[in-house]
């Protein structure tokens, strides 16, 4: 198994990154089939995989608005107001995402991206691990 930490700064907003290039760039040495996954160590994000760039993104982020109100009605109470649905979050966004790789590409469909979300606006940097299991 081969497996790296990047680095991610999301910044001090409500964000859908795109991981799909790092992801690519992470596999440029393979030339197998087997299984990327993408784990984010952090108890407020998650990993989502769906078209980007679209406005399907920015739905996201505004459907996770809906659900999870960033208001005070939250136990988990540090941080920004409303941080506690940061910590709900990843019941709904895991906090993974396996993808088959096959000849060193990931089997995307056309408009799929690997995608971090990440709604907590208190952590601008976020680490994403990639790790490769060939087949």
């Amino acid at each position: 198994m081969r497996s790296v930490e990047i680095e991610i700064r999301t910044g001090s907003s409500e964000v859908v990154h795109d991981l799909t290039g790092e992801c690519e760039r992470f596999l440029s040495d393979v030339d197998g089939d087997g299984l990327l996954h993408v784990w984010v160590p952090h108890a407020t994000a998650g990993l989502a995989v769906l078209e980007t760039g679209a406005g399907s993104d920015d739905d996201l982020l505004a459907a996770l608005r809906e659900l999870l109100p960033p208001d005070r009605r939250w136990r988990h109470r540090h941080g920004t107001p409303g941080h506690g649905r940061d910590h709900v979050l990843p019941a709904l966004v895991p906090p993974y995402a396996t993808v088959p790789v096959l000849g060193g590409v990931m089997a995307l469909g056309t408009w799929q991206s690997v995608c971090l979300v990440d709604t907590n606006v208190d952590n601008p940097v976020r680490k994403v691990r990639l790790s490769f299991l060939p087949g």
